[in-house]
């Protein structure tokens, strides 16, 4: 039985009884304002930060049991009553049976459609739900049919409970802060604003207010209402039996008040008669809003139903443009897939890492690890707003080389730690080059590393190590000189600094100190003496990439020395007898902390970069040397390396007569800085088969079985194997292998990682889940953690760089196809469309032979008919300065003919 159907090519998609399946739910936001999750039984939340929650919040654990949220009522007089969401006494009792509603789900990006029939009742319901653009309001647009043979007088009751609170008050003081509510019935609806934002640390005055207004779908007023819950669920009543529909209370007039109680948005449209297939529509609105007196002019643009129809489509259109990549191949639902995955980035933009029912962690912001990965699928997409982001965001880095771990609401704001402890992550200095490097590709713009930037200034110091105690939050969160002007660095010498630091922050082993931990969150119990030999390899990469950089820049700017603060001077040691001494380079990394603890001087020197360069290369060739030399591993005849010290000093992986030990992690980022061989990423490859492959569970799991619960390493050890961070197939690393993979062409490999983590999310029978890519998959091979997850980024970004094979090179743009034969349609045809410098293109690739992966090269290459260059190596090329001249507003075709 094929589940999701696809309805077009933009990722619509419907199912059938979506009520069945746990823990399905969809996100639903403006950008900006409002993020709402919503359920096929329209369960779920809604809120605009951790402390203003519209509804209740959810996590997933009672999201399957939360009927404290939307619900459309219809008392059939003479019959009984009946919810058009499907959550009523009668409709549990008879889910899974012949009297089951037939129930069908339709969605797409940030809109959900659920038709419900009641053979029963004769009624048909459908409900739109969507936020508008600016995030202003949740609009459930609700329409009820009469389906049977007879005229059906139906009374029309929509319920939703407004919480009105932050979410730190689901438990703390629940009752209490009820008593502050202060409820209001208008001709349209219910308003709740509370007297006080509750914080025994401090109250403060509130004034947001919520409020859930309805109209009849010609935009008439509501009959009555019903403000609190205890009004509208009664005596001994329930949610799912409210004494307000089974008694058919009749409700408070427009202009009613109550205090100190739950609220409610109950709202009585007056009786309808239907005569046999007629309809009536009604329009739900909800919301917040820190000025009460705009709660009128906001409702009023969604008042008939015509003007919800009309927003409606505006909010399909705004996010479809926001998408603005698609891929043809031989797979339609595949390519849909893709589609989805692709708007997953804008997810996490919006959403950060909270706010989801799975993701029920934090308070809202994004990680720094989140963001720069996140900036790489918005470069493919829409180029233009990250420059500013990446030049805000590089203030985030403190001058001793760590960072502020969570970016604020605001661009270049920035939170030491969302749980105010201060630690470092050891992998937070690799991601920012990454994503730069990418932008200089797709853009040419090389300027951008001599844009000047502050530095993140707080208590800590000395990289998580200390604190200066000289500082206060009076000296203000950029760093000073000793002059007391804020400093000024160029994001050039902003990552210097990360890189160098981190080189000299080394543990017994002389590899990288794990510090809090690496890019895997749970190995955080190895603080003294745990090393990231993975991450080691991950910097000497990013220091060989950062010398190819300066290599460009040289040559094509002809600028050869550049500024950098004095303190930095020292950084570039050199010397084996130094880098082989762990002693030295801790001395000579406190040396350098030390001088920069409160101010720095200000004074500059210049350097070199051609002396950079070979400094840069030559820290990277010893640190791949060592690595190679004292952590490969072997079986006897394949092998992997070795990726971690833990906190005893002992090495993490291992192959033993009695235990087998194998982290992904280590083997992705020692083949894609190029620390591994190519016989040895052939090895890895092999043994990442033999060990880590595992197709029924969705592919490539995160290590094997310890069999330990190993506290001296990290908290993942205590997940129960399979889960999450200890064993599970977890998208993100399982992405980033493919990646790695494909960076040193082994295409065959790479594609199996992709395929099989895509086809594991496609099988719903396992997955359980809507379109896109889950975090990670359960021992059971359930999708969890849906939408926020950096392997959305990594994905897209492997698709569309490595297998399409189409990627910027400082401005210019390379067409390099490695994609396999069944990848080509039929007719061996496969098809990407994307944007690169402000222009649209359709690259076409044929394939007319089918012909496999390293068996074809290209015979023709064109762009809007014109010829394009040929380069040695399997490539195609357009000049920056040739797509520069092309029209910005039509589509371009380019034409690559494979042979």
């Amino acid at each position: 039985m094929k589940y999701i159907k696809f309805q077009d090519k933009k990722g619509t998609f419907t199912i059938q009884s979506p009520e069945n399946y746990s823990g399905l739910y969809f996100p639903l936001a403006g950008d900006g304002g409002l993020k709402s999750s919503i359920t096929p039984n329209l369960g779920g939340d809604s809120k605009t930060d951790q402390n203003h929650f519209l509804l209740e919040p959810v996590s997933i654990e009672n999201l399957h049991n939360n009927r404290s949220t939307r619900n459309f009522w219809c008392r059939i007089e003479g019959k009984g009553c009946w919810s058009a969401t499907g959550i009523s006494a009668e409709q549990e009792l008879q889910k899974f049976t012949e009297a089951q509603d037939k129930s069908i789900l339709e969605a797409g990006f940030m809109w959900q459609k659920v038709t419900r029939t009641s053979a029963k009742y004769g009624l048909q319901s459908e409900i739109t739900s969507f936020v508008d653009v600016d995030g202003a309001a949740e609009i459930e647009l609700v329409r009820i049919k009469n389906i049977s043979e007879e005229v059906t007088k139906i009374t029309p009751i929509a319920a939703i409970p407004l919480y009105g609170r932050s979410a730190d008050n689901i438990r703390d003081h629940r009752h209490v802060t009820s008593l502050l509510h202060r409820i209001n019935t208008t001709e349209y609806g219910v308003e709740v604003t509370p007297v006080l934002s509750f914080d025994e640390r401090g109250h403060q005055k509130n004034h947001t207010t919520y409020f859930v207004y309805g109209y009849s779908e010609k935009g008439d007023a509501p009959e009555a209402f019903y403000p609190t819950v205890q009004e509208f669920i009664g005596e001994g009543g329930t949610y799912l039996n409210p004494e307000a529909v089974r008694e058919n209370k009749p409700g408070r007039k427009a202009g009613s008040r109550a205090e100190g109680k739950e609220a409610m948005g109950g709202i009585r449209f007056a009786d309808v008669e239907l005569k046999p297939q007629e309809t009536a529509g009604f329009i739900i609105l909800a919301g917040l809003t820190e000025k009460k007196e705009s709660i009128a002019k906001t409702v009023a643009k969604y008042r008939t139903e015509e003007q919800v129809e009309n927003v409606l489509e505006e909010v399909k259109s705004y996010w479809q443009k926001k998408v603005n990549v698609s891929y043809e191949t031989g797979d339609a639902d595949a390519d849909n897939y893709m589609k989805w995955i692709s708007f997953q980035p804008v997810l996490r933009r919006i959403y950060g890492c909270s706010f989801l029912p799975y993701h029920d962690y934090g308070k809202g912001g994004r990680g720094w690890r989140d963001l720069w990965q996140d900036c790489l699928a918005l470069l493919i997409m829409n180029p233009a707003v990250v420059r500013q982001m990446i030049v805000a965001n590089y203030g985030g880095v403190r001058i001793d080389g760590t960072n502020a771990t969570i970016i604020g609401n605001k661009q270049g704001e920035f939170i030491a730690d969302r749980n105010n402890i201060a630690r470092v992550w050891m992998d937070h200095a690799f991601w920012p080059f990454g994503t730069t490097k990418l932008y200089i590709d797709q853009t040419g713009d090389m300027d951008i590393l001599f844009e000047k930037v502050p530095y993140f200034k707080d208590l800590q110091s000395g990289r998580g190590t200390t604190h200066d105690e000289e500082w206060n939050t009076a000296y203000g969160k950029q760093q000073k000189v000793e002059s007391g002007d804020i400093y000024f660095g160029t994001i050039l010498e902003h990552i210097l600094l990360q890189n160098l630091t981190a080189f000299y922050d080394v543990g017994e082993h002389n590899e990288m100190k794990l510090h809090g931990a690496d890019w895997n969150d749970a190995m955080d119990m190895a603080w003294d003496n745990g090393e990231s030999v993975a991450f080691t390899c991950a910097y000497a990469g990013n220091m060989n990439n950062i010398a190819d950089c300066l290599e460009n820049l040289e040559r094509i700017s002809g600028i050869n020395r550049v500024e950098i603060a004095s303190e930095m001077e020292c950084l570039f040691s050199c010397g084996r007898d130094l880098y082989e001494n762990a002693d030295k380079k801790r001395k000579l990394l406190g040396s350098y902390t030390k001088k920069c603890a409160h101010n720095i001087s200000g004074d500059t020197v210049i350097v070199r970069i051609d002396e950079i360069v070979r400094n840069l290369r030559e820290k990277a060739d010893w640190m791949m040397e060592n690595i190679r030399k004292n952590e490969w591993i072997t079986d006897g005849g394949d092998g992997w390396f070795n990726g971690y010290y833990d906190d005893h000093k002992n090495p993490v992986e291992c192959c033993e007569k009695d235990r087998v030990r194998m982290m992904l992690t280590s083997q992705v980022f020692a083949i894609m800085s190029g620390t591994a061989t190519k016989e040895q990423t052939a090895a890895i490859s092999r043994s990442a088969d033999k060990y880590l492959f595992d197709e029924k569970a969705g592919g490539y799991r995160l290590n094997t079985n310890f069999r330990e619960e190993k506290f001296d390493l990290g908290r993942m050890f205590g997940f129960a194997y399979g889960e999450k961070e200890n064993g599970a197939v977890f998208s993100h690393m399982a992405v980033m292998y493919a990646n790695a993979l494909y960076s040193q062409g082994f295409v065959k490999e790479g594609y199996k990682v992709l395929n099989t983590l895509l086809h594991a999310a496609m099988n719903f029978e396992s997955s359980y889940m809507y379109p896109g890519l889950p975090e990670y998959f359960d021992s059971d091979g359930r999708g969890l953690y849906a939408y926020l997850t950096g392997a959305a980024s990594w994905y897209m970004l492997t698709m569309i760089t490595e297998a399409f094979g189409v990627r910027g090179e400082i401005g210019n743009l390379v067409i390099a196809p490695a994609l396999m034969a069944e990848q080509f349609d039929k007719e061996g045809n496969a098809s990407l469309y994307l944007e690169f410098a402000g222009k649209k293109f359709e690259v076409h690739i044929s394939n007319p032979d089918k012909k496999e992966y390293g068996e074809y090269q290209i015979v023709q290459a064109y762009c809007d008919e014109k010829e394009i260059e040929k380069r040695a190596g399997g490539s195609a090329c357009m000049k920056k300065e040739t797509i520069e001249q092309l029209s910005l507003d039509e589509t371009h075709n380019i034409t690559i003919v494979l042979q």
